[in-house]
């Protein structure tokens, strides 16, 4: 009888344990989700690749060499590494390991070490939705001695449904932005160095409500020739830049070249931003844009390469509307509605 209860209380401590495992890699999830989608749109790397490694590295937040670095990747220091570190043991006693600020700069440095990194180069070649080919690219790039490290990723990924942030970060699935943000428990002191994405963004929605127009984030690493956005011809000009200049360059009347950009007439650039060679699109490439602090529909029109008062129509906006940051702006076909706005204001 002894026996039999042994194996029982054996069993439910399993199923306890496993509970709380599930629960830890749940709210993993939830605190770093928003922040991959924003990497991956920022540098490629797929949401549900870098989820699924924070997840595996971090035994979902709570390894000792995460506590003490905010280092969610396991990356070593390196022979460049010029910030903190930690030791570590790993594959040797005492190992360098990159230390962190924050989870936020862990995550950055991640995209960047894959990004800049020759050996990973392959990897960006592959489709955003392939992450059976980028787990098992990883391993063969030497990211993790672990032969079964692709089987463990792909394993995560389809476990928790990890594809759907990569999908989010394409624009071919919609994010719950205010569904996330309403779930969150901002209060929570045990998760202080938790990344703060959408709170930042509630922060800075706040501060628009107060009239304070945030910068608007710096710009993407775009070429410094002709390039293509929305299968529209474009380059990127810095401030200053004579708009004649471009026009005689590419030999486009200058008063097109304003007409395709929808600004008003002017000798130079007042910013540095993008110009478009030929007329935008009636549609983005897209499904969805999430604005962003500081952003107009200017500039979320010029990002994608669609027309302004298109952009409008498909949300049901006027031209003194402006939506709020976190909102979410439909690029290929009408919103049910219009989206939340700071206040009724003329921003271009």
């Amino acid at each position: 009888m002894k026996h039999y209860i042994l194996i029982l209380v054996l069993a439910i401590t399993a199923q306890v344990a496993n509970a709380q495992g599930r629960d830890a890699i749940q709210a993993y999830i939830d605190n770093y989700r928003l922040l991959a989608i924003e990497e991956m749109q920022r540098t490629g790397v797929p949401a549900a690749i870098k989820l699924a490694q924070g997840i595996h590295e971090t035994t979902a937040g709570t390894s000792d060499l995460v506590q003490r670095s905010n280092n969610h990747f396991g990356i070593k220091c390196k022979s460049n590494w010029t910030g903190e570190s930690v030791s570590h043991t790993d594959d040797a006693p005492d190992e360098c390991f990159r230390k962190y600020p924050s989870a936020e700069e862990s995550y950055r440095d991640h995209s960047n070490f894959l990004k800049n990194n020759q050996r990973y180069a392959a990897l960006f070649k592959l489709k955003g939705e392939d992450y059976k080919g980028w787990a098992h690219g990883l391993k063969k790039a030497g990211y993790a001695t672990n032969p079964k490290y692709p089987l463990l990723l792909i394993k995560i990924i389809e476990e928790y449904k990890l594809q759907d942030y990569s999908l989010m970060a394409l624009g071919k699935k919609e994010i719950p932005l205010q569904e996330w943000a309403a779930n969150r428990n901002y209060n929570d002191e045990t998760r202080s160095s938790l990344i703060p994405a959408v709170q930042k963004e509630i922060v800075e929605e706040a501060l628009e409500e107060e009239g304070v127009l945030l910068e608007t984030a710096s710009a993407k690493d775009y070429p410094d020739a002709e390039f293509r956005i929305n299968e529209t011809r474009v380059i990127y000009a810095k401030a200053g830049t004579s708009l004649l200049a471009i026009a005689l360059q590419y030999d486009i009347p200058l008063v097109r070249l304003f007409e395709f950009n929808e600004m008003p007439e002017q000798e130079t650039l007042s910013k540095s931003q993008l110009i478009f060679l030929q007329r935008k699109r009636k549609t983005g490439d897209t499904e969805y844009h999430i604005v962003k602090a500081g952003e107009s529909l200017y500039d979320i029109a010029q990002e994608r390469g669609i027309r302004l008062d298109a952009l409008r129509e498909l949300n049901h906006l006027t031209v003194d509307m402006l939506p709020k940051a976190g909102s979410q702006l439909y690029l290929k076909r009408k919103a049910g509605a219009a989206p939340p706005v700071v206040k009724n204001r003329q921003v271009r």
